[in-house]
């Protein structure tokens, strides 16, 4: 049993006290699902923290398992909190390598010795610690697995297995934030099936974050709706969500495509990962495909079938094994160094340029001017505005910014295929640009020599079409990002995307953290920039709904080949069929039109 009583939360800001959780008040019983909503900062991760014993709280009580904790519990009241609890955080992957079956004997053995050291098996512990370990594989389903290393298995089972350890934590209460939501609808289907039966034979309480309705709606016995750090209303899952859905903007239609002409070809492509002692992980083989000007283009399939690789290689971000990917390029510069300019001329291409952007040539960096990449843990400065953001990106993403860049670089000493790298970085996650810096040991100041900052007035001439496309004010211009809400900062990332009209713009799962409310704002957003700008939209996605209402075309991917390609309602019905996905069957649409 879990109680909460009139928590409270403020955070100091550099604008003052922020109060995020104002006077939350709710109960939730043994052998029950209680699930929470709300749009993007609504405070609904901070408040599992809090009940996790990770973050502090400044008002109100936390009665669990006949134990209180008060906001001046301090550490006593940390320890009661995390010894009760157990949390099973999205994109959470941290298992010990080997069996399986030894990442919960490890967790087990904790209790032993608090450490999660793995005894041997001649151990007088082990044989109990093996039973009880089985015991729990068979709760999540995996125990056919128990013996199977975590680098084979899937997605779904990696997931499945962080989940047992959580409940070999033996927790009184467990916390789920966002524990689906960027896995695909196989995946999804496995883990909410587990859920349920944890209910059943753990009787515990658990209490679960999403931003998906249809997954309150298939494992929630209650639903929890936060506004603005309030409960603004509790209660039956359907009830709720058709509350919280009432603002939702009406869908946009997709715009319009005329003549089909091919942008991007992809010719006889390889590219094969592997492991040791494991074999082969991902083997894609004589992958060939055309992407077409101005269609929204997503890429669907299970987790781990390839989709991000091939994304990434199409990006340019990494290499093929072997293979051609040629982009058209509009503008007007001195092709050299490529392999066969005159091959890729095909299917109502109209002229044009075509540029390699699988391995280095000269001209690549023209091509990767007019490109623009979302990833998944996308993210802005909060220590800048974002005009000056978007000051960096046009420093950049021009031609006459790459000209003066290529004769500043001659002028360092920097090579050109150095200057190839460097130019990439702001295009790459936070982990890869700090990589590639400290491989390279390039200076912090080298881009501020590169690539010298605009005017500030110019900004306004670039955004002010984009913007309103996108819906947003200008005056967020003048704002850092933790001044504005959560569907204002992802809006805003785009408009950094946009602000230098790029020919092509690559999204590869960047809104699985959005709402639905929020998510609407952007996938109506992405549907004037198609059709303001006639920009070639290219995604990554496992929210199926989203997929269906954003793209004109989906393309799924099934162990690193192309399983279906068409138009994307038939592509993600079909998807969802082979992955036997009972939780869509709650149709968010005719809620909302309720």
């Amino acid at each position: 049993m879990l109680k909460v009583s009139q928590l409270v939360k403020d955070y100091q800001t550099a604008h003052g006290k922020k109060r995020v959780l104002d006077g939350i008040t709710f109960s939730i019983s043994d052998a029950e699902i209680v699930g929470i909503t709300g749009k993007s900062g609504a405070g609904k991760s901070t408040l599992l923290k809090i009940l996790r014993g990770t973050e502090p709280f400044d008002g109100g009580k936390i009665e669990i398992d006949g134990e209180t904790v008060l906001p001046d519990s301090g550490k006593e009241g940390e320890k009661i909190l995390r010894k009760a609890t157990a949390i099973h955080l999205q994109r959470n992957f941290g298992l010990w390598g080997g069996p399986a079956i030894e990442n919960i004997i490890r967790r087990l053995n904790y209790h032993l010795v608090g450490t999660e050291a793995l005894p041997l098996p001649d151990h007088y512990t082990y044989p109990e610690l093996y039973d009880e370990a089985m015991e729990i594989l068979k709760l999540v389903q995996l125990d056919k697995k128990a013996l199977h290393s975590t680098d084979q298995l899937s997605g779904g089972e990696k997931q499945r297995l962080v989940l047992a350890r959580q409940i070999a934590a033996k927790p009184k209460i467990l916390l789920l934030d966002e524990p689906v939501t960027m896995t695909g609808p196989d995946t999804k289907q496995e883990i909410l099936d587990v859920l349920l039966n944890l209910k059943e034979k753990l009787k515990i309480p658990i209490l679960v974050v999403s931003h998906l309705p249809e997954v309150h709606a298939y494992i929630a016995d209650r639903l929890l709706f936060l506004e603005n750090g309030k409960i603004v209303q509790e209660g039956d899952p359907v009830t709720v969500l058709q509350h919280f859905l009432k603002d939702m903007a009406e869908k946009e239609p997709l715009p319009e495509i005329g003549e089909r002409k091919s942008c991007i070809h992809v010719r006889d492509v390889k590219k094969r990962y592997s492991l040791i002692r494991v074999g082969e992980v991902l083997n894609i083989e004589n992958l060939n495909l055309d992407l077409f000007g101005e269609e929204i283009t997503t890429f669907v399939g299970s987790s781990g079938a390839g989709k991000t690789t091939i994304m990434k290689m199409i990006e340019g971000m990494i290499p093929p094994t072997s293979g051609l990917i040629e982009f058209s390029y509009r503008g007007n510069i001195d092709l050299k160094n490529i392999a066969d300019k005159n091959k890729a001329k095909t299917a109502g291409v109209d002229g044009g340029n075509w540029i390699d952007i699988g391995t280095y040539n000269e001209n690549r960096i023209y091509l990767r001017s007019v490109i623009s990449i979302m990833n998944q843990e996308f993210s802005m400065s909060v220590n800048s505005t974002v005009r000056d953001q978007i000051r960096f990106r046009l420093s950049m993403k021009t031609r006459q910014a790459v000209d003066f860049a290529k004769q500043k670089a001659s002028d360092l000493g920097i090579s050109p295929q150095l200057l190839d790298i460097i130019y990439r970085i702001p295009d790459m996650s936070t982990e890869e640009k700090d990589k590639i810096m400290n491989e390279v040991g390039l200076p912090d100041n080298i881009f501020a020599e590169l690539f010298p900052i605009i005017p500030s007035n110019d900004v306004d001439k670039y955004a002010a079409p984009i913007f309103k496309s996108l819906g947003l004010p200008l005056e967020i211009l003048d704002q850092n990002p933790d001044e504005i809400s959560g569907g204002e900062h992802v809006r805003a990332f785009i408009a950094l995307s946009l602000a230098t009209s790029p020919d092509y713009l690559f999204l590869d799962e960047p809104f699985g953290d959005l709402d639905p409310v929020t998510l609407r704002d952007v996938t109506n957003a992405l549907k004037r920039i198609s059709k303001d700008f006639g920009t070639t939209i290219i995604l990554v996605s496992h929210h199926m709904d989203f997929v269906k209402e954003v793209s004109h075309r989906a393309i799924w991917i099934e162990n690193g080949k192309i399983e279906m390609d068409g138009k994307a309602d038939a592509v993600c019905t079909s998807l969802i069929e082979k992955s036997n996905a009972k939780y869509l069957d709650f149709d968010i649409e005719k809620l909302t039109r309720a």
